[in-house]
């Protein structure tokens, strides 16, 4: 039975456009498949900015870390699992100032880390998440695939590699500010676009 990983960034939760994306995408799973499904709103986790105390407890060995380090290093964990669980990963993601959300940042720099989900080598860092399919479902209020200002995009593709994530389908939901007819269209070419993927 697949497990499938939903982790959504908006900051208008279920109202947001990326959500309203992800939700499409698990409704059409679900009537594909049969499968349990992971949500992750990094909102309301409330993950807070990467800091070196954080950090520190990954890196003292688990047998002789404090409480506090104990708490810090459960966090990276709890999110590091959810990923290696999953077969597939949703990831629902607005544009913000050219960008991806900083609570989404703070969800990659946790599961980011060395030794656990990637490793340096005498030949430059691997990945150790493998064989997992990944689909980013991008929400924008203008027009920006394929253009230099879609530094979104090639960001997720790296960090993703990085981490051995190399099978991954972008879907764009764009124009989503330029009027409700050119909305929905948007929201219907990626609707359609997600059924196709899913096959």
């Amino acid at each position: 039975m697949a497990n499938l990983l939903v982790v959504n960034s908006s900051l208008s939760g279920a109202n947001g456009n990326s959500n309203k994306l992800t939700q499409s995408f698990v409704e059409a799973w679900q009537a594909k498949q049969q499968g349990t499904v992971t949500q992750r709103d990094v909102n309301e986790t409330n993950l807070p900015h990467l800091a070196g105390a954080e950090m520190g407890a990954w890196m003292t060995p688990a047998d002789q870390r404090t409480e506090e380090q104990q708490a810090l290093a459960a966090v990276s964990d709890e999110l590091i699992a959810e990923v290696k669980e999953a077969d597939a990963i949703v990831i629902g993601v607005p544009m913000y100032n050219f960008g991806i959300p900083s609570t989404f940042k703070a969800w990659i720099d946790r599961i980011a880390r060395a030794g656990i989900t990637f490793k340096y080598t005498e030949t430059g860092p691997v990945g150790l998440l493998e064989n997992k399919k990944v689909y980013v479902l991008a929400a924008r209020g203008g027009m920006y695939a394929g253009t230099a200002k879609d530094s979104q995009t090639v960001y997720l593709k790296d960090v993703l590699a990085f981490l051995g994530l190399t099978d991954v389908e972008f879907v764009y939901a764009e124009g989503l500010a330029m009027g409700p007819e050119a909305a929905e269209k948007a929201f219907s070419a990626a609707n359609e676009k997600i059924i196709e993927l899913i096959g």
